[in-house]
This record gives C-alpha cells, structure tokens and sequence, in this order.
C-alpha cells in the first residue's frame, strides 16, 4: 500500500472514530453504576445524602453547604477551578427523597446554579442516589440521566461515577486507594503511546522505514501536546495533563476553564507554534552536516521527521472546526465574511503545498473532501456562565502574525524536506 493511500485511509478511519467520540447523537441516556458495600445502609446514607459528610470521602468534592433559607437547595465547591482560579461552586435542588423502614433511602437531584457553566448545559441533567440493604452490606446505586452527543463524554461520565463510587467503598471499608488503574496515569499513557506507535506501523509498512515513521509521528504528537501543555502553564493553569489516545493521537488538558479570547487562541496556536521552533534548528543541522563528511543514508531521518513534523502541524493549522486552527481563526476574526475570506486563503495556501511537492490532483481532492467533512462534524460544546474577555487590537495582532508565521514556517519545512527526499 503506498504510503498517501496508508494516509488517507487512515484519516478516514479517524473521521468516522471522531464522529463517533464527539459527534453521534446518542440521546437521552441514564448511566448506573452500582456497588456491595459492607456497612449499614444507615451509615452509608449519612454520608451520601445530598447534605451529607462527602468531603471525607468523593474525590472531588471540599465543601457541602445547606442555601439559608432553602432546605431543599445545597451548594458544593469541587477541587475544580473556575476561570479564575478560584473553587468551582455549584448548587443543586432535591427534587424527591424517600426512606422506607426496610432500610432503603432515595434522593433525586438537579443542578440549579453553576459558577463555571451555563444554565443550559444542566437542563436535561438529572441525579440520583440509592442506598438499600443488601444480604452482605448495602447496595449503593448511583444514577446520572442526560441528553448525550458523542460517546467521550458519555465515557467520562462513567468512569467519573464508577471513581466515585469506588471512593466511597474504600472510604468506609478503609480500603487503599490507588490510582495505578486511572486511566490518565503515566503508566497507562506510556502503555498507550507504545500501542499506538504499534497500531500505526502497518500503515506504513511492516518494514524498518515504516517504524521509523510510526515512530517519528508519534514524537511529533507529542511535542505538539506538550506545546499546548506549556501555554497552559504560562496562562498559569495549577496543573496540566496529557491523555494520549492510540491513533487519534493527544489531548491536552489545562487545569482551569479558559478566562479570556487571547488564552483560547494562544493556548490553541502553540501546538503548532512550539513545534515550529524545532524547524530551523532541523535545517541548519542539516545543512550544516553537508560540510562534515558522512554516509548519504544518515540525511534520510532528518528530512523524513521534517515532513512528518510540518505535514502534521500544516494540516493541524487547517481552519476546521475540530483543529487548533479552527479555534485560533474564531477568536480572532469576528466578522464572518473575514472568517470566510481567511478560511479560503489557508486551505488554498495548505492545497498549493500538496500540489508543489507533487501531490496528485485525486490525492488533494480526498484530503480536501476528508477535512470538509471534519469540519461539519459538531459537538455540543460547554458554553461558559459568562462571556470570555474578548481580545483587543494588539492581541489580535500578535496572535494573527503568529499562526501565519507557524504556517509559514510549516510549508517551508515540508518543501524542504520533500525537495531533498524525492529530487
């Protein structure tokens, strides 16, 4: 298979696997997760109930506090920070609880109020929480009904449950708690950066070039995810985190929820914008090994991790809805007409590059027809509580000149690169 057929129909796949992360509509679904514990239910229900005593054992929540005046409203603050880094808050109203004396006590709850997102993000949100005798315990069943798009999320919000469910038990039977099993540990994303390393190969060949490839293209995600990583701290998010999913490539993942217009862009463009400075220190090793006598053979590497590493981050740059450069283009043009103009000229710029490095005509119809319909594909995004700051004219400026200068920079790479690897 030559290796732009390997390419394409690799983007295929992950077009549909994309859809059906973040885009298929799944509808309205409970997710229940239910667990034996060995304690009286009375005891659990003192310490699950809405009011109850969760700080001693979720994992996310740090303070439980009743509204005044409002019996049935409770406010909680999570280690989540808000925008500005303060503790996340959110209120919520019991609906229905129901004990019975057979030992078995219900609640049903709602988000009213949340400092971090918008009312409309909770309105199909419903809670519930269960705890029954059970012959070696109690059974304690937690609920979460939602309107769902996309099956990450629909994931998230299982394994969240399940964690906290977890919690509880090794709370109350004093049980060890490990993280070794989170999917986000080091061990497990170092698991999964070599599976998918693996998974890529045969893509490219079963060969020694095509795991040098598979190799090379997994570095160059890397480095991209850590680009975002660094912006995040520099915005000074607390913390951030990478989680690296096999052949869909990387996240990165900030601590707090973005505060303004100009950290939304920046954040998005430094992907692209870190690896940049790696390509003129990769062309002048190059062009400087020319005067140190060498095997011809040794200049193959360099060029081909050049391609990859301007490919990958030019196509990143495309102004769909999905990429960074989609994210950084919406902050920065607010006219559509400008959104629209800016649009075109990148693609065509990203086209022009296909076809000067010798791209077929059919190849850059694919490529084109497979970003087209990335860009169609929505989400349902988290609107924030309030609007973002919006950015002024030296921002939009700085920002602008510098995804046009990473675009640049990456064309430049990958013209260099393929006019020495198929003169």
């Amino acid at each position: 298979m030559a290796t732009y057929q390997a390419a394409v129909f690799l983007a295929a796949f992950n077009l549909g696997l994309l859809w059906l992360l973040m885009a298929a509509p799944l509808g309205r679904r409970t997710i229940r997760v239910s667990r034996i514990i060995r304690e009286r239910p009375e005891e659990l229900w003192n310490i699950t109930r809405p009011a109850g005593d969760q700080t001693s054992w979720h994992p996310n929540v740090i303070a439980v506090e009743p509204v005044d005046g409002k019996p049935d409203l409770v406010e909680f603050a999570y280690r989540q920070s808000d925008r500005h880094g303060h503790p996340s808050r959110r209120t919520m109203i019991v609906d229905r609880t129901a004990m019975t004396a057979a030992g078995c006590f219900t609640c049903e709850l709602r988000v009213v109020n949340d400092t971090t997102l918008d009312h409309t993000f909770w309105e199909g949100y419903r809670e519930s929480r269960k705890v029954e005798r059970a012959p070696l315990g109690s059974r304690v069943t937690f609920e979460q009904t939602d309107n769902y798009r996309g099956l990450a999320f629909y994931l998230f919000r299982r394994i969240a449950l399940a964690r906290e469910l977890s919690a509880l038990q090794n709370h109350v039977e004093e049980s060890p708690a490990s993280n070794l099993l989170h999917f986000e540990h080091p061990l497990w994303q170092t698991v999964l950066v070599l599976l998918s390393t693996l998974l890529l190969w045969p893509f490219f060949g079963l060969t020694a070039q095509g795991l040098m490839i598979s190799v090379f293209l997994t570095l160059v995600i890397l480095l991209h995810e850590l680009g975002h990583m660094v912006a995040y701290r520099a915005f000074g998010h607390p913390t951030t985190r990478m989680l690296f999913v096999p052949l869909l490539g990387g996240v990165a993942i900030g601590g707090r929820p973005y505060n303004t217009h100009f950290e939304v862009a920046t954040c998005a463009l430094m992907g692209a914008g870190f690896s940049a400075l790696l390509v003129p220190i990769l062309v002048a090793a190059h062009q400087s090994a020319g005067d140190i006598p060498h095997s011809t053979a040794m200049d193959g590497p360099i060029l081909v991790f050049l391609v990859i590493l301007g490919a990958f981050n030019l196509l990143n740059l495309l102004p769909t809805y999905r990429f960074d450069g989609g994210q950084v283009l919406r902050q920065v043009f607010q006219a559509p007409r400008a959104l629209a103009l800016t649009s075109f000229l990148v693609t065509g710029v990203v086209a022009w590059t296909g076809w000067r490095i010798g791209l077929s005509a059919p190849a850059l119809t694919i490529g084109v027809a497979l970003f087209t319909l990335l860009g169609m594909i929505r989400t349902k995004s988290a609107k924030p509580r309030e609007a973002l700051v919006p950015m002024n004219g030296p921002e939009r400026l700085m920002t602008g000149f510098g995804y046009y200068a990473a675009l640049a920079i990456h064309v430049y790479a990958v013209i260099y690169a393929c006019d020495r690897l198929f003169p």
